[in-house]
């Protein structure tokens, strides 16, 4: 069995900004899992960033996206919006940068093996850890209404696991939800050549406009200063910075969409929602609250994700010793769990760090505050 002193699982933006943080501070450092595994498999070519240049994964500031466009002699300002390979090449300079050898095999099961953690790969071998940071991608958390499942399963499927459009041209699309997801959907469906795409959500059309994130930087910033800041704070203000990343990021949609929804191939349904389904002729009928049926021959839920460790396979067999309140785990101030080193950053964590650390931005902070708790035990 091969030993470390700490096992990095998930080598996504947390997992890779963790173990490279981690080994420049001298730990003996693994990382397992396919790089960057959720963005190359679960969202679609075609696809942009909502972020600009200045959302990075190094802790020590040294290796950002924007010392990447440097490198490449790419102005930031040529690309607006970013497309997402852009970022996967990034993720993948940033691995040679930092020396980071990632290990592509996955993790079956972490369980707790007297002082140990012990991880189990899919191809049977082991490796025992003294500490663990365990970063499950947002695949894990997808999640869709209960009326999906009396949906034929050729004929829906979450946003995440419908990445690949061309087996839609000539076909009536119906998207569920009407967030950045379900608009960019809807876009590279028309694309693609589908002959109707119908977009409905309880809300009003949200607005199309540029928007700044850059409030979010001394959010980050605090989280690093100060321990436990997002717990610190008064629930008012908690509830005041949570409306702020919905107006900037949920209610308001990237411009750049606006002219790509311009064709009667779209057609919205804002202020409704889906009350019932039925089958004909081989196509689903979809009733809404407002008495109207709409037809489809494909469902897409852009529905979003919630979190919830026991759909994390591989953290089943430790799940019971994990404290956890709706679905989260209980985090210290360094990320880690009640099961002693191991560590859950991420969008697991954003019920004990705040909302921004379900976004790339917060992996920076993560790791600073992660590599300082392995370092204290």
């Amino acid at each position: 069995m091969k030993k470390t002193a700490l096992l990095v699982v998930g080598a996504g933006p947390y997992g890779l900004a963790v173990a490279a943080h981690a080994q420049a501070h001298g730990i003996d450092t693994q990382i397992v899992g396919k790089p960057l595994g959720f963005w190359t498999d679960h969202m679609p070519e075609g696809m942009f960033l909502r972020s600009g240049a200045d959302w990075h994964l190094d802790a020590a500031g040294i290796h950002t996206f924007e010392a990447f466009f440097e490198d490449r002699c790419i102005s930031p300002s040529e690309l607006d919006p970013i497309p997402i390979n852009v970022f996967l090449e990034y993720a993948t300079w940033f691995q040679t940068q930092k020396h980071l050898v990632v290990d592509d095999r996955l993790v079956a099961a972490l369980d707790k093996q007297e002082a140990h953690l012990v991880a189990t790969l899919d191809d049977g071998s082991q490796i025992a850890a003294d500490q663990v940071v365990a970063a499950p991608g947002c695949g894990f958390f997808a999640h869709v209404p209960d009326w999906a499942a009396d949906l034929p399963d050729g004929a829906r499927g979450h946003t995440c696991e419908v990445v690949r459009f061309d087996q839609f041209a000539g076909r009536r699309v119906l998207i569920v939800g009407g967030r950045q997801s379900a608009y960019e959907w809807a876009a590279l469906l028309g694309e693609h050549g589908a002959e109707r795409v119908d977009i409905v959500h309880r809300h009003d059309v949200p607005r199309f406009e540029h928007v700044s994130w850059r409030f979010v930087d001394d959010l980050v910033d605090a989280t690093i200063r100060i321990p436990g800041w997002w717990r610190s704070l008064p629930p008012a203000e908690q509830d005041r910075i949570s409306r702020q990343f919905w107006e900037v990021g949920r209610l308001t949609l990237e411009w750049w969409l606006t002219p790509r929804l311009a064709h009667e191939r779209f057609h919205l349904w804002p202020g409704t929602e889906v009350v019932g389904t039925s089958a004909e002729h081989g196509a689903t009928v979809v009733h809404l609250s407002n008495g109207e049926d709409v037809h489809a021959d494909h469902v897409i839920f852009a529905t979003g994700y919630k979190v919830d460790l026991s759909n994390v396979p591989y953290l089943r067999p430790i799940l019971s010793g994990i404290d956890v309140v709706d679905g989260f785990p209980q985090l210290d101030n360094f990320f880690q769990c009640s099961i002693g080193g191991l560590y859950l950053p991420g969008f697991p964590a954003t019920r004990d760090f705040g909302p921004f650390f379900g976004f790339t931005k917060a992996c920076p902070a993560a790791a600073i505050r992660i590599v300082r708790g392995v370092q204290r035990r």
